[in-house]
């Protein structure tokens, strides 16, 4: 059966609108800025002040601990408060998902703490990392882990958080090395697959459950650009964070970083997806090199303090 002028210029013309549908919806996770503030409890004058100040931020995006501080939890209202700041902006919880803070409320006294691990600690925890004080490597890939991550993640999604932006995402990286040397995709002999693999499947399981409660939640790893050589693991995220791609604190970073990072970085730019690139030098020459080099790269950067207890400055 044959269709007539009109109703193939009503197809042609649904079929246009779900088109600009889609590319309006695909730009509309596209973020000019955003704020990466961790320690909120510096960032204003109590908790109530540090919402109105986030909510007059003007940043796309803002990052945020899932906790405000200690037991002092961020309400749905607070969330809420912060979100309509800005239109269409995103208020995103941050969880380590590779490494476990003595900080947080799943860790247990008899574990030990203050970087000494007694035998009571399970099997999955760690040495703590030499260079953050309370933070203990863990076997990521382990059920008992993943359990207290999926439900940190299921806290913050139920408080209102448009999705999480995951950190020590590159934790395989310590599984890897040996010595000085770094084994690429090195096996996991627990799981017999790579430690790579493990980490893009845990990243996949976060995902899954964000998505249960919210299905449009942003799920954003930071670092471990490698894992995008996994079509998977780019297919799942909405975004990546790197930090110090172009610069190392107050010096350049060496080409040879940087052009390795960005090479990874390709599948994303392909993909359409966004790079958020988060740079902390004091001095501004290479505050200027860190916004000259992302903006080149179609990134989009933050320059900020290395403890995140203010907004700095964000563009794109």
């Amino acid at each position: 059966m044959g269709i007539d002028g009109g109703m193939k210029r009503l197809v042609w013309l649904s079929a246009a609108l779900v088109f600009l549908c889609v590319i309006k919806q695909a730009r509309a996770v596209e973020p000019g800025s955003f704020a990466y503030v961790l320690q909120a409890e510096s960032f204003g004058h109590g908790k109530a002040d540090a919402v109105a100040r986030l909510a007059r931020c003007e940043r796309d995006w803002v990052v945020l601990d899932a906790v405000y501080s200690g037991d002092a939890a961020w309400t749905p209202d607070d969330i809420e408060t912060v979100r309509n700041g800005r239109n269409a902006r995103k208020v995103i919880a941050y969880i380590s998902i590779g490494e476990a803070e003595e900080y947080r409320a799943y860790w247990r006294k008899e574990w030990g703490g203050i970087g000494r691990i007694t035998a009571s600690a399970p099997s999955w925890l760690g040495a703590e990392n030499p260079d953050w004080r309370g933070n203990y490597r863990v076997k990521y890939w382990r059920p008992e882990w993943q359990r207290l991550i999926l439900g940190s993640v299921e806290e913050a999604m139920g408080r209102g958080f448009d999705g999480v932006y995951l950190d020590i995402v590159d934790g395989f990286e310590t599984f890897e090395r040996e010595g000085d040397e770094f084994i690429d995709d090195r096996l996991n002999p627990e799981t017999r697959q790579s430690f790579r693999r493990d980490m893009v499947d845990w990243v996949k399981l976060i995902a899954a459950r964000a998505r249960a409660v919210k299905p449009d939640a942003l799920v954003i790893p930071q670092n471990g650009s490698q894992l995008l050589s996994q079509a998977d693991f780019v297919a799942t995220i909405n975004a990546i964070g790197i930090e110090d791609l172009f610069t190392n604190g107050n010096k350049a970073q060496p080409a040879s970083h940087s052009d390795f990072v960005l090479g990874s970085l390709k599948k994303m730019t392909s993909a359409g997806k966004p790079v958020l690139v988060i740079e902390y030098p004091r001095h501004a020459p290479q505050q200027s090199l860190a916004r000259t080099k992302a903006g080149a790269n179609g990134m989009v950067w933050l320059v900020t303090d290395r403890s995140l207890k203010t907004l700095g400055s964000s563009g794109r």
